[in-house]
């Protein structure tokens, strides 16, 4: 009984071993059959790298040297071609000059005009001065100061002044209404009607509103 016994665990045994063994055999021989392949690839590969020669390095094509750039024909090297500024541009209005304090003519003539307005004659006949000294042509500059230094009392200045505003602009109806006020104030009125009646004929409303004043009154 126990010589079967043993007998039937030998041939059990005998069998699982042959089944393992049928079991394991393809799946070594699927390993080894893959790890000869990737030999034959990893030697195919190194084959072509040391077959194939290397490939010929071009060489690098000489650079030209950089062509010299000719002058335009009529101008010198380095110089700009374009032609100077012509005479309309050389005869365009130059800024205006500044002085030391960096004001120009027209910020000294509103000061001076600021100082006459509120009745201080005195500072805007120094800053009409001013005016006159960056810009001798600003007849207008004249015309003030004369009437700063009438206001002032010393009408020959005043009058000599706007005579210089009118010698400039002969034909301004302001000025000479201006100058008939320095003469009346003055005691001169035939001057100072004469004035008044130019500078009416010259549209001037300040000199015609006192004639139609004047008429007025006489009536």
């Amino acid at each position: 009984m126990k010589y079967k016994f043993g007998l039937s665990i030998f041939i059990v045994s005998l069998f699982i071993v042959v089944l393992l063994a049928a079991v394991s055999s393809p799946l070594e021989a699927k390993i080894l059959s893959a790890r000869k392949k990737a030999a034959a690839l990893a030697d195919s590969m190194q084959s072509a790298q040391t077959t194939q020669p290397a490939q010929e390095i071009q060489p690098v094509q000489e650079i030209q040297p950089a062509q010299e750039i000719q002058p335009v024909q009529g101008t010198q090297p380095g110089k700009a071609t374009s032609q100077p500024a012509q005479t309309e541009t050389a005869a365009a209005a130059t800024p205006p000059q500044k002085s030391a304090a960096g004001k120009n003519a027209d910020d000294w003539f509103e000061k001076g005009a600021l100082c006459a307005t509120y009745g201080n004659d005195r500072a805007a006949i120094k800053y009409f001065r001013k005016t006159i000294a960056l810009d001798p042509n600003r007849s207008d500059a004249y015309f003030e100061q004369g009437i700063s230094y009438g206001q002032l009392g010393e009408f020959d200045k005043g009058l000599a002044l706007i005579n210089k505003a009118l010698e400039m602009q002969p034909r301004n109806g302001i000025y000479f209404y201006g100058r008939g006020r320095l003469y009346l104030l003055s005691g001169e009125k035939e001057k100072a009607m004469e004035d008044f009646n130019k500078a009416a004929e010259l549209d001037n409303e300040d000199a015609r509103s006192y004639l139609e004043y004047l008429a007025r009154n006489e009536e």
